[in-house]
């Protein structure tokens, strides 16, 4: 196997690594979030370590509600951080936005947790649980 061979993937290999539908990965790819690197002959996509990489960080973006727009900026911003310093005040300002956004959301998120939390317990104490010594039910 060659190096060019085990660093790169096909779509299949990249939905089972990341937990992602192939619609979804397909999804990305169409709107421009995840171009595939390269296509096969036979027109297979074909991902690299970096897409995988990429694809995770939509992921992680994707339950604080970023819109595919903010996502495509967030992903160009953060492209350009580690591309060198170009301008990046203005990189910085706007990633500081969206960071502050992600916390709130992230705090949301904690407070929805917790009442669900609450109310499982207050369905945990009103619920019976089974008797392991008697047999279920219609055997």
């Amino acid at each position: 196997m060659t190096d060019a061979s085990r660093s790169t993937m096909h779509i299949g290999e990249l939905a089972e690594r990341t937990g992602l539908s192939l619609r979804t990965i397909r999804h990305y790819d169409d709107v421009g979030l995840l171009p595939a690197t390269a296509r096969t002959g036979g027109g297979f996509r074909v991902y690299s370590e970096a897409d995988a990489a990429r694809l995770m960080l939509i992921k992680q973006m994707k339950p604080l509600g970023f819109s595919l727009e903010e996502m495509a900026e967030i992903l160009g911003l953060l492209n350009t951080e580690a591309a060198g310093p170009a301008d990046t005040a203005g990189a910085d300002a706007r990633l500081a936005e969206f960071l502050e956004r992600a916390e709130h959301q992230r705090a949301k998120m904690a407070r929805n947790l917790r009442q669900a939390e609450e109310f499982i317990a207050i369905l945990g104490q009103r619920t019976p649980s089974p008797n392991p010594a008697s047999p279920a039910p219609g055997l």
